[in-house]
């Protein structure tokens, strides 16, 4: 009982942090939880063959009730584009659900290794890329429209995240408004959470050591926890934002993900 609850009040000290920098960065907290349910699960004592795939499963159940509430938020100031969701949408869900089966067929030390190369990418881009950069003053046609959009579901599925890291990029380059991308990608989230979090529910039913309460692949008490902390605590970073200067904002996520990201994969080389 001791164990347990000392789990819940490290992921309830995760998911305080996560909210802060979901609304101080615009981004989905999956990039800072995923790492911190590994390090919380890990030094806790459960260390399955697939304590990976159970951090990103639990990520991708937390993803469903932040992208509702953000797409509502940006839905009253008319920033979501519906249209390019339900155009994206089933495809990037065919793309989750592939990254879902993809991640249960890896080990828990590959999966790390993807997630921190992945990271420290975001995190470089994020650091060095520029708002400016278009590689169309349109939206793609048909055939990338299909392509983008499962690449898309699949990586974010892999790792846990609603996608924002990469829609948000990729749509701006494709001259979409800043606040458009930023106001429909979690609507992409959405598409992505439901139907990797039903996937990843059905997987891992025969693994030892897991957490406790840990259906399938997630960890539902920590599903709980986040939510209720993020909600609370997201607010507090949209305060927080509007002190600081794009390029700061940019910075301080840049380097954010470049640590946590850096330190699993230095863990990952070291397996």
């Amino acid at each position: 009982m001791a164990a347990t609850l000392t789990l819940f009040a490290v992921i309830a000290g995760a998911g305080a942090i996560a909210g802060i920098i979901s609304g101080l960065l615009g981004v989905g907290g999956g990039i800072i939880l995923v790492p911190a349910f590994y390090y919380a699960f890990s030094t806790l004592g459960y260390q399955p063959d697939q304590l990976m795939q159970i951090c990103v499963a639990t990520s991708t159940g937390t993803i469903i009730f932040t992208s509702i509430r953000s797409v509502m938020a940006h839905n009253k100031r008319g920033a979501v584009s519906f249209d390019l969701i339900r155009t994206w949408g089933p495809f990037i869900a065919v793309g989750s659900i592939i990254g879902v089966f993809a991640a249960a067929s890896l080990r828990s030390h590959e999966l790390q290794l993807i997630f921190g190369c992945i990271g420290i990418m975001l995190g470089l881009y994020m650091l060095f890329g520029k708002k400016d950069w278009r590689l169309s003053d349109h939206l793609p046609g048909p055939i990338l429209s299909k392509i983008y959009p499962v690449i898309i579901g699949f990586f974010s599925a892999l790792m846990g995240i609603g996608g924002g890291s990469f829609t948000v990029p990729l749509l701006t380059a494709y001259n979409v408004p800043p606040h458009k991308a930023v106001g429909t990608s979690p609507g992409f989230g959405l598409m992505i959470s439901i139907p990797g979090f039903i996937t990843f529910l059905t997987q891992g039913w025969d693994i030892t050591g897991k957490p406790p309460f840990t259906v399938g692949y997630v960890n539902l008490p920590a599903v709980v926890v986040i939510v209720m902390t993020t909600m609370l605590t997201v607010p507090l970073g949209v305060r927080m934002a509007h002190s600081l200067s794009p390029k700061q904002l940019r910075i301080v996520f840049a380097f954010t993900i470049l640590i946590l990201t850096g330190n699993m994969l230095r863990k990952a080389l070291m397996a």
